[in-house]
């Protein structure tokens, strides 16, 4: 009886083995096929397909076309930060922001000393996204834990301390016309509100002036307005043009005639923002400020760190959302800044090292280590994709999205992923360059992981898309 069962066993392994391999065959012709119908498309004449497909259950490669080449990755090279991040410091991580006194307070309540917020990269402080650090949430917990502590006046500074990642940095390869824009916001220390501002305009004839509506921006930058009305349906093409730490920010462009919205450009200095949002607050609640409100790079420039010196009295700490729930808004709006904050983070972790480059190499060494990844696959240069000069090879990027399925935070991961065409993945879009990473589940029950890269395509990104999920509807 037992040798009778074992021999249909055998019968059995053996049949399902062939199913499997013939499963695996039927799916690496169709995407064969697929893949030169799309590869030969016009658009691509002058341009480059790399896909790579592996079987989610097994791991094996069932399909690559030029995915040994480096590839521009667009927002696509989220998913790899991400995942770096998740595995480094865990879903449940959390950044800290510390808001302190130096000094004395006296009998009468007046703090001979300084006020100081000490950020260390939480990208989510003053943002909307979560209920619990809304700017006024957020502006509403440290004037009530100043009152507490019983300041009623402040013979001194208001300080927010940047120093962590230098003051405020944007990756020295992002582009001019991107970083006066919100997705082009560097990232600090002490962020705030996603380190933009809103800004709207009162259109009037097409080619004439728009109005620049009333801002309530901190006195240490300006707005100039050069934005023209364009014609009906031109849309947004509002440029900001400004750098970190600029006095004067230029918008130029057009704001199309039957256009209601609000545009958003990034703020020259987030942490110094912060500081005067707090001053403020405080002087609603009659607390003066007698000396400057300032930051601790600023400080650092005029050789005055002295003047943060003496103990530190924390009044009150405050917690960031959970790295899980930074990852979920970071993949679904894309949100270069978060990226910024947690490649810096993960230098700093790794090495005590926050320059962005610098941490971009050893995200790529991470890899080589954990996965035996040629560095030269993962050639990086910030952490959401922002810069043109990124490169990342199809089979690098799929190799790492196969390992987050083994990692226990794996579920939070892929819920931050978009729902595209029926499908969860990432997308990625820069001048030339499309990308989509993510997870299928086919009708007869098989798990694919691919990542495709176009570069230099021709033609509308729309059409290039439809081609793109044309080609990825092969895996459902």
């Amino acid at each position: 009886m037992g040798r009778f069962f074992s021999f249909f066993y055998f019968i059995a392994v053996i049949s399902l083995a062939g199913i499997n391999n013939l499963q695996a065959q039927e799916i690496k012709s169709k995407v064969q096929t697929a893949f030169e119908t799309f590869r030969k498309n016009p658009s691509l004449k002058n341009g480059m397909a790399s896909l790579t497909v592996i079987n989610s259950k097994t791991g094996e490669v069932v399909f690559d076309s030029n995915n040994q080449i480096g590839m521009p990755t667009a927002s696509t090279l989220k998913v790899i930060t991400s995942i770096t991040a998740l595995d480094l410091l865990g879903a449940d991580f959390t950044f800290q922001t510390d808001l302190s006194y130096t000094g004395e307070i006296d009998s009468l309540g007046t703090l001979n000393g300084n006020i100081i917020i000490e950020g260390k990269g939480d990208p989510t402080l003053g943002s909307d996204r979560y209920a619990e650090t809304k700017p006024e949430v957020m502006l509403t917990k440290w004037a009530d834990a100043i009152k507490k502590a019983g300041i009623k006046n402040i013979n001194g500074k208001i300080i927010a301390d940047d120093k962590l990642f230098n003051g405020y940095d944007v990756p020295g390869t992002w582009m001019w016309t991107d970083i006066g824009n919100y997705y082009g916001a560097g990232s600090s220390a002490l962020n705030w509100k996603e380190n933009k501002l809103g800004v709207n305009f009162t259109v009037g004839k097409s080619g004439q002036p728009a109005t620049l509506n009333p801002v309530n921006t901190p006195p240490f930058f300006k707005l100039i307005n050069e934005v023209k009305t364009g014609s009906v349906g031109s849309g947004d093409n509002v440029y900001a043009y400004s750098a970190p730490y600029s006095t004067e920010v230029f918008l130029r462009g057009t704001y199309g005639a039957d256009l209601k919205k609000t545009i958003e450009i990034s703020v020259p200095d987030p942490a110094l923002d912060l500081a005067y949002a707090l001053a403020e607050t405080l002087n609603k609640d009659s607390i003066l400020i007698a000396d400057t409100i300032i930051t601790a790079k600023r400080l650092m420039n005029m050789d005055s760190l002295s003047l943060m010196d003496g103990n530190r009295n924390i009044i009150l700490s405050t917690k960031s959302p959970t790295l899980g729930q930074i990852v979920h808004w970071f993949n679904q709006k894309s949100i270069n800044l978060y990226g910024e904050s947690l490649l810096k983070i993960i230098g700093g972790i790794s090495a005590m090292d926050f320059d962005t480059e610098d941490a971009a190499d050893l995200v790529s060494k991470y890899w080589q280590n954990k996965l035996s990844i040629d560095p030269s696959a993962i050639n990086t240069f910030d952490g959401s994709g922002l810069s043109p000069q990124n490169r990342v090879t199809t089979l690098a990027m799929g190799k790492i999205m196969q390992y987050a399925k083994t990692r226990p935070w794996y579920d939070e991961f892929l819920k931050s992923l978009p729902t595209i065409n029926g499908t969860s993945m990432k997308s990625g879009t820069i001048g030339g360059v499309l990308g989509y990473t993510g997870y299928q589940k086919s009708s007869d029950g098989q798990e694919y992981t691919f990542a495709l890269l176009v570069n230099n395509y021709q033609g509308p990104a729309g059409q290039m898309r439809q081609r793109m999920f044309k080609l990825l509807n092969v895996l459902k």
